[in-house]
């Protein structure tokens, strides 16, 4: 779920980057008044400012909507567990009490050499 909501948030900042380095400045309409700019443009003379005000505020919704989903999936903890969270961890095992060297049960030491 995450990687899908990563991937859309990726995707809508660079159509927003995009979408606002197309669009011309305020500046821009003064150049053309002094006969030096393009009065036309792609989308037409009063089209281009609907048609891309427009989408950079749906752009810019859908980051805002990912951004705050990104927020909520990372605050929430994680429940998948690692490696070492599967496995129950097992308790000590208790240590017999230290045997003194000739006070084994059964008898001597020569039971123990190999012949």
């Amino acid at each position: 779920m995450e990687n899908i909501v990563w991937v859309i948030h990726v995707i809508t900042a660079v159509i927003l980057v995009g979408l606002v380095l197309i669009q011309h400045g305020k500046g821009a309409d003064m150049g053309a008044a002094f006969g030096t700019g393009s009065a036309g443009s792609v989308f037409g003379s009063s089209g281009s400012a609907n048609f891309l005000s427009r989408s950079t505020a749906v752009a810019a919704t859908v980051f805002f909507i990912t951004s705050m989903a990104l927020t909520y999936l990372y605050a929430q903890p994680s429940k998948s567990l690692g490696v070492m969270d599967t496995h129950e961890i097992s308790k000590p095992v208790e240590q017999a009490a230290p045997v003194a060297p000739g006070s084994e049960v059964g008898g001597s030491k020569s039971q123990d050499i190999p012949k």
